[in-house]
């Protein structure tokens, strides 16, 4: 019979009793308890996790789902892919129990070995349907004796290593705070008083944790201030949590209402002894600098869609543009003000950017707003044709907001810094549509940028940005194409596997040849070819030459013309401070770089 968790917190409704099944075997077991259960309650797992835009139905790693109500059995009815109902009798508790396979190391799901452990909610909690209002409870329990937990999840009742109960308002708090388990490296600071923990796990021995908490405390505090000014204002959350899961292989981060789950590659930690940034630890700390900005931008402000979340369907939304792509801005924008990086790091980054956006052919088919909109079905299923028919609504989204940025500096009409807090002031950090988004740049700027949205956001046109850069004191370079961006192709290549194509870019040379995802180059006008740059000495521009390809086992022959000239956008950008600009750009230039 299942023990009944209400004996020890009788003011709860709603229990989650959160246990390792077997950890070699990666199995939580979740008991839930419902007090006063409906008579045909319904129970259901989200098949998504907000911040994350696909379906990835999470109940498919449920198994013996098993219900009791007053020691008896009670039947449970599965109605689809995620949602059961529970045929329950008088008014005794409903204790329901089921295992979790977590075995996925991403920060959107759960993992558990013998040496780690991490959920989300949204993977592991059934959402007592009809109930989601009310106070919600998790306990912790059978861990191994010296594991710790660190969540942001109000405490209840916990010992010294963080186990024990937790509560949360209600269940959209619940499934909005991940939980770290195990054993792990913990640090701590105050940003504008504000408590914030930061966790790594998995970090090598030489790892520079006290380099990363100053490092932390300087983007955090910076972005509070650039939120609420004074620092008497305090940001809206008690305390903040940094989970950060270290891999050989991997990057990315969601967020959540009061803290966020990290994965980055070990290497790319600091070190003790080395005082050197490295283009890694300035990945990482873009990363935190990302995903710390989302507390106020989409886990407050956030699209109108999302005023209410639907957990068993897609939440549509034309906004990702602005509240992943200003995001973007943002992250490495801090990184500067903070003097974690100098004015000619950042324009580096700001380069890579346009040359990420420029070299995808997808950028003339799709907008930001329809890319926002097709995240379900497009941005998280990427595969050889991404390119030619996408544009990500991160990185696009990032030099929309570069572009009205440098708009309303150069009008000397504010910023888009402050855009963004007439908005939050505005919405009081609520839902917002597009609308209010052009009604705060028309506050701002003091008038409508409605063209300017049109184009920019719904339009495929690429953005004015180096007329906008070199008005700022920016010198704009195109760099030499490679041999693999003048035919138009992504590729794969190594001295022992040779050249494989990942990617035909569309209305390329490569295409028009007939290359296709997959082919194996081998050979260039009978010379064997291991390294595609080694082609160049083998090629005349506009003479068609020979080549071997390998598909399927099969040696076909092609014809491929090197093009005489570049296509555009093809190379790289280069941006740096202009040589002799104009006084006013210079101080368009510092006011930007130094805001």
């Amino acid at each position: 019979m299942l023990a009944n968790p209400f004996a020890r917190h009788p003011l709860t409704m709603i229990h989650y009793r959160i246990e390792i099944e077997n950890a070699r075997a990666h199995l939580f077991r979740v008991t839930l308890t419902v007090a006063g259960p409906a008579p045909q309650q319904r129970l259901s797992l989200p098949a998504w996790i907000p911040g994350s835009y696909l379906m990835r139905e999470f109940a498919r790693q449920l198994s013996g789902l098993e219900a009791t109500q007053g020691g008896k059995p009670v039947a449970l009815e599965q109605l689809d892919k995620a949602s059961w109902r529970a045929r329950c009798a008088g008014g005794a508790d409903l204790l329901v129990s089921h295992l979790v396979y977590a075995f996925d190391s991403s920060v959107r799901t759960a993992f558990l070995d013998a040496r780690r452990g991490f959920f989300n909610g949204s993977s592991l909690c059934l959402r007592v349907e009809g109930r989601e209002a009310e106070p919600h409870r998790l306990e912790l329990r059978k861990l191994p004796a010296s594991w710790q937990v660190a969540t942001a999840l109000r405490a209840i009742k916990v010992d010294a290593a963080g186990r024990g109960v937790f509560e949360a308002a209600d269940y959209d708090e619940l499934v909005d705070h991940p939980v770290e388990l195990g054993r792990f490296w913990r640090g701590h600071f105050e940003a504008h008083g504000v408590p914030h923990e930061y966790v790594v796990a998995g970090a090598l021995p030489d790892f520079d944790g006290a380099r990363l908490l100053a490092d932390a405390k300087r983007i955090c505090e910076a972005q509070i201030g650039f939120w609420h000014g004074a620092p008497s204002i305090r940001p809206p959350f008690e305390r903040y949590v940094f989970l950060h899961n270290l891999v050989e292989d991997g990057h990315g981060g969601l967020e959540h209402r009061a803290s966020t789950a990290l994965i980055s590659p070990r290497r790319d930690m600091p070190q003790v002894g080395k005082t050197d940034t490295s283009d890694g630890y300035v990945n990482l700390l873009g990363l935190v600098s990302h995903e710390y900005f989302h507390a106020w931008n989409v886990k407050r402000l956030r699209p109108a869609e999302f005023a209410q979340l639907d957990y068993t369907q897609e939440n549509y939304t034309e906004l990702l543009w602005f509240f992943e792509g200003f995001t973007s801005y943002y992250d490495d924008l801090f990184l500067l003000r903070c003097g974690l990086i100098d004015a000619a790091r950042y324009l580096r980054l700001v380069a890579r950017t346009v040359g990420a956006v420029l070299g995808t052919p997808g950028r003339n088919v799709q907008s930001v707003a329809q890319s926002s909109f097709d995240t379900w079905v497009k941005y998280y299923r990427a595969d050889e044709n991404t390119p030619n028919a996408t544009i990500s609504y991160y990185t696009k989204g990032a030099l929309v907001a570069l572009a009205l940025d440098l708009t309303l500096r150069s009008e000397g009409q504010g910023s888009l810094d402050d855009m963004m807090r007439a908005l939050w002031a505005a919405s009081g950090g609520g839902p917002i549509d597009e609308a209010q988004i052009a009604a705060a740049l028309l506050q701002v700027g003091a008038r409508s940028y409605a063209a300017e949205l049109a184009a920019w956001v719904h339009g495929t046109d690429d953005l004015p940005l180096q007329g906008l850069l070199e008005r700022a004191g920016v010198a704009w370079h195109a760099e030499p194409a490679t041999l693999a961006q003048r035919l138009g192709l992504r590729v794969s290549e190594g001295a022992l596997t040779g050249v494989k194509v990942s990617q035909v870019l569309r209305g390329g040379a490569a295409e028009q040849a007939g290359l296709a995802a997959g082919d194996e180059l081998l050979a260039v006008d009978g010379w064997r070819v291991r390294r595609l740059d080694d082609a160049l000495r083998l090629l005349t521009p506009d003479v068609a030459a020979p080549w071997l390809v390998a598909r399927d086992q099969r040696v076909l022959p092609l014809l491929l013309r090197l093009p005489a000239e570049t296509p555009p956008g093809a190379g790289a950008i280069t941006l740096k401070p202009a040589a002799a600009p104009a006084k006013a750009a210079t101080a368009l230039r510092k006011a930007w770089l130094a805001a």
